[in-house]
């Protein structure tokens, strides 16, 4: 199957790092050349645990406003708070309906979630079907997937199949996209673990952070003892190199990455040397987008934005329930 229409969300929680960047956003900004992009900043998802209602809707904005000054361009893809469209709430239930008891119980993110909460929301719980509701609503073929979302998605493909099955042909079952590498960028503290913000300031980098705080971060990365001479690399090491050549893909320093290859090899790699170049190189990817972000906070225009994608998300989401209000029998307008 073609793709032509692909579907992501992200929670406006917390701080955008460069995880997500590399991971997700950079490669969101260069599909929306090529397809249909639909990026949904997902609010109703954030409130399944404790959040702070006060800061929710400027968590929200501040979400658009980092996506947008980091290349997400409002003119090519549609992008929008999830709860400015009503209908994914509507679509949410009546997939609950053919989803299975079974099928969440065995989502493992709803295990590993649930462990660190002393509340257990229902919403935790059923938030995958949310989640098919999401994609399905635009009727999307495709969904960027890092590798820990791979089981949300085959949950979404199979509500797809079992709505179909009962109710007649509806949605299409959306494929897994692979963007470019970069989804796997550890925590500079903990180089065994994934960067996470909720782990801990210390362990992730955020795209607006002050360059003196990445700075600091950067030079305090975890490395090994000692120099090593044609040994294979520690953790800690290969992550700097990772984040070096996603940077210097955008920067045109690719060279910088075959040197100090080259010096680790010979033993005679200084880590305060990579370290440096890592910090500037993605100093170099980070001002331009920090600088973008002040002045779109500075102009006010993101909430117009921000209507005007949900403008256009609710154009196919009510086509869309309208279909589905039809084959399941829903309502008493006529068909």
């Amino acid at each position: 199957m073609m793709i032509t229409r692909v579907f992501s969300g992200i929670q406006p929680t917390g701080t955008l790092h460069i995880g997500n960047y590399f991971g997700a956003v950079r490669n969101w900004a260069a599909m929306q050349h090529d397809l249909e992009c639909i990026i949904c900043i997902v609010d109703y998802h954030a409130i399944t645990i404790d959040v702070d209602p006060k800061t929710l809707r400027q968590a929200s904005l501040n979400m658009a406003m980092d996506l947008i000054a980091s290349g997400i361009d409002p003119e090519k893809t549609i992008l929008f708070v999830q709860s400015d469209v009503p209908e994914h709430t509507e679509l949410a239930w009546i997939l609950g309906c053919v989803t299975s008891f079974g099928d969440l119980s065995r989502m493992t993110q709803f295990k590993d979630k649930s462990s660190r909460e002393a509340f257990i929301s229902s919403g935790l719980f059923t938030y995958p079907v949310l989640q098919a509701a999401d994609i399905l609503l635009y009727l999307a073929d495709g969904v960027p997937v890092g590798e820990d979302q791979v089981q949300h998605l085959e949950l979404s493909r199979r509500i797809a199949r079992r709505f179909n099955s009962r109710f007649g042909e509806t949605f299409p079952e959306p494929e897994p996209v692979v963007g470019k590498k970069g989804g796997r960028i550890m925590s500079l503290s903990d180089p065994t673990a994934k960067m996470s913000k909720s782990s801990g300031e210390a362990h992730y980098v955020g795209v607006m952070e002050a360059e003196t705080s990445i700075r600091k971060k950067v030079r305090s990365a975890v490395t090994d003892m000692g120099l090593e001479s044609g040994d294979a690399m520690s953790p800690g090491v290969a992550n700097l190199f990772e984040i070096l050549e996603l940077s210097t893909e955008a920067t045109g320093e690719a060279d910088l990455v075959d040197t100090l290859r080259a010096d680790f090899a010979a033993g005679t790699l200084m880590y305060s040397k990579l370290k440096d170049t890592v910090f500037e190189q993605l100093m170099e990817i980070l001002r331009p987008i920090q600088q973008k972000r002040a002045k779109l906070e500075a102009s006010g225009e993101v909430l117009e934005l921000l209507r005007f994608g949900a403008e256009k998300a609710q154009t196919i989401a009510q086509d869309t329930i309208v279909q589905v209000r039809s084959v399941v029998g829903l309502g008493t307008a006529n068909p």
